[in-house]
């Protein structure tokens, strides 16, 4: 509101709060309560920003619409932004390529230093704003603090790759695959290694860790997706894919697809969060993604 202020130009405020509530944090507890890895952060932008917001300005006359998101639109193509560290291409694999085709990402081009110098430039009173983290409805507390709020939780057993009982943990839903913290070990585990969470039985509530973050004795990992999307035109073959933010990305092949789901081999054997999403590129195109909906290790 200030920004625009500042800059002469109308302001209007939509409250958007019963369709985030409706879109985006009630599936997302549901999934959480069922042991899933959900993504609000991907449901915001494609059932929010991009979705009723979207629908909102394009009713009332606007030809494109512009948001702060850190990746570039090329023909209605999705690419990475020109800051690899501050890239969102990973939430925005969702985005459908006929809205695409009419929004603008005005920073992806540019580093956030940079970014912050134009602000300064121009006089704008959040040049010197703090980045925002973590999840946007979530405000000042943390993700387990939220989850406890919202479900049922009870302590249980951590358990070692043979079953033994070697700590505890606050719920077994509130734990993802990879966490390596968030548990208590009992004293004489305590000075080992970094374990990794690598399952969780909700039904039984616990969870398993390893000193291993990935799996021994695989090479690669089938994933199935379901609720895909592809932006541009997408074939079978070879790809590059991310299962987490910021993540190294990983070598990959598109086995078989149909248009909203597909079978994809990552050349890695890795534990898959089912529910997280799992984003496709080629080079700096995103190609689109789904989320994860079964993970089978081979040898």
């Amino acid at each position: 509101m200030r920004v625009a202020a500042h800059l002469d130009i109308p302001f209007i405020e939509v409250d958007l709060s019963r369709e985030y509530e409706y879109h985006v944090f009630r599936p997302s507890i549901e999934e959480w309560k069922r042991g899933l890895t959900p993504n609000p952060d991907t449901l915001c932008n494609e059932k929010i920003k991009f979705g009723v917001f979207y629908d909102f300005c394009i009713s009332r006359g606007a030809e494109y619409v512009a948001t702060g998101h850190y990746a570039q639109i090329r023909d209605g193509q999705l690419f990475v932004s020109a800051d690899k560290n501050k890239d969102q291409s990973y939430f925005l694999w969702a985005v459908p390529e006929t809205h695409l085709r009419k929004v603008m990402f005005p920073v992806g081009n540019l580093t956030k230093p940079e970014v912050r110098m134009l602000a300064g430039k121009f006089g704008l009173p959040n040049a010197a704003r703090h980045d925002s983290q973590g999840l946007c409805f979530l405000g000042d507390i943390s993700i387990g603090d939220m989850l406890q709020r919202e479900m049922t939780v009870a302590p249980g057993d951590v358990l070692s790759e043979t079953g033994e009982a070697i700590g505890r943990h606050d719920g077994a839903a509130l734990y993802t695959l990879g966490q390596r913290h968030g548990f208590s070990l009992f004293h004489a585990v305590s000075d080992a290694k970094p374990l990794y969470v690598i399952a969780k039985d909700i039904e039984r509530n616990t969870i398993t860790v390893s000193e291993s973050k990935f799996p021994r004795d695989a090479a690669a990992t089938r994933v199935a997706l379901h609720d895909a999307n592809w932006i541009g035109s997408v074939s079978q073959g070879s790809c590059k894919a991310r299962y987490r933010y910021r993540q190294e990305l990983i070598d990959a092949r598109i086995i078989s697809m149909t248009d909203r789901g597909a079978e994809v081999e990552l050349l890695e054997p890795h534990y898959m969060p089912l529910g997280q999403s799992l984003v496709l590129y080629q080079g700096e195109r995103c190609l689109g993604g789904g989320n994860i909906k079964s993970a089978t290790l081979e040898a």
